[in-house]
């Protein structure tokens, strides 16, 4: 699936549709903390899957019981809507 880029209209609407989501650096951005780091890891699992079925993967990273996502695509230069669609799948995956 080709990534559509979002438009300056839909960025700025970002927030209401993704309120536990930040922009930053021009990128999507959550960080979420779990008990430990098997919930963390057992998440970025689930995350995983959901990624590689969109053919679209994060930047992430994980310390202990935290990871950090970042979302862009780079194909595009920017934010798409494969970017709105992972973050929405990870939001739901989350809980």
């Amino acid at each position: 699936m080709a990534a559509q880029p979002l438009t300056p209209a839909d960025i700025d609407t970002l927030a209401e549709a993704l309120p536990l989501w930040s922009l930053a650096n021009g990128k999507l951005h959550r960080e979420f903390i779990f008990a430990d780091f098997s919930a963390a890891f057992g998440f970025m699992a689930r995350v995983a899957l959901a990624a590689e079925a969109l053919g679209h993967h994060p930047e992430w990273s994980n310390v202990w019981n935290r990871v950090v996502i970042e979302l862009t695509t780079h194909d595009t230069g920017g934010l798409s809507d494969l970017d709105l669609a992972l973050a929405r799948r990870i939001d739901r995956l989350a809980g």
